[in-house]
């Protein structure tokens, strides 16, 4: 085991369809690293399990009977915040490729967003890159989020005041994460090397008070710091 390996990254699972959270435990728990510590149907039982219990990822569905995926997301990172405990990073499942939830779950905090049917090994990844302070979302999606950010934004927004503490080598890897850019992409676009762009997208959060780079990339259009056309 490695060392990135010696601490178990405990995972609650939050779906209404018991057999997707024994299929879903059955691939967490074959691995050393991972552990399901917890399992709940719908967002309600989220929120109340996750305010006494400590865990690392959260995966988490959209579409639950009573309180869905997304508004427990929000809750859940609300309430964590406002008692200054450390809070989950939250992985959204859904079996629906839609826009709607696309959006909303990442305006709620969500560090990822991954269809039901990815690949066992592409959920384990996921978790393992969503523990390490990345994020991760469905290729199929990114390029849809993008324009929704680019189409909401308006022309007359001012830049947020807080663009101005990034150095000119971390508002150019805020740019290319806004436009998509993948580390090795902004890597060699600036001729750096990827853990030169690892530390640099890690400064970028620290600054702006973000959770990671999907939150970077809407911080960017919201901001005013990239604009429709750009």
């Amino acid at each position: 085991m490695s060392a990135d390996q010696d601490v178990t990254t405990r995972v609650v699972l939050v779906d209404d369809q018991e057999l997707v959270r024994a299929g879903l435990a059955m691939v967490i728990d074959s691995q050393p690293d991972l552990a399901v510590t917890g399992q709940v149907g719908n967002g309600t039982e989220a929120v109340a399990l996750l305010r006494d219990l400590a865990c690392d990822i959260v995966l988490m569905d959209v579409r639950m009977p009573g309180m869905d995926g997304v508004e427990a997301t929000r809750q859940i990172l609300a309430e964590a915040d406002a008692a200054q405990r450390s809070a989950p990073r939250i992985v959204m499942l859904t079996t629906y490729d839609l826009d709607e939830y696309l959006l909303a779950a990442i305006q709620a905090g969500a560090s990822g967003f991954l269809l039901k049917n990815s690949r066992p090994d592409s959920l384990l990844a996921a978790i393992r890159t969503v523990r390490s302070g990345d994020s991760v979302i469905a290729p199929s999606a990114t390029r849809r989020l993008i324009e929704h950010l680019t189409a909401a934004r308006t022309l007359s927004a001012a830049p947020d005041p807080l663009v101005a503490d990034l150095t000119e080598r971390e508002r150019e890897v805020l740019l290319l994460l806004a436009r998509g850019g993948s580390n090795q992409e902004i890597s060699a676009q600036l001729y750096l090397s990827e853990t030169t762009v690892k530390t640099h997208v890690r400064h970028i959060l620290a600054k702006l008070g973000i959770r990671d780079r999907v939150q970077a990339v809407v911080y960017a259009y919201e901001s005013g710091l990239v604009r429709p056309g750009d």
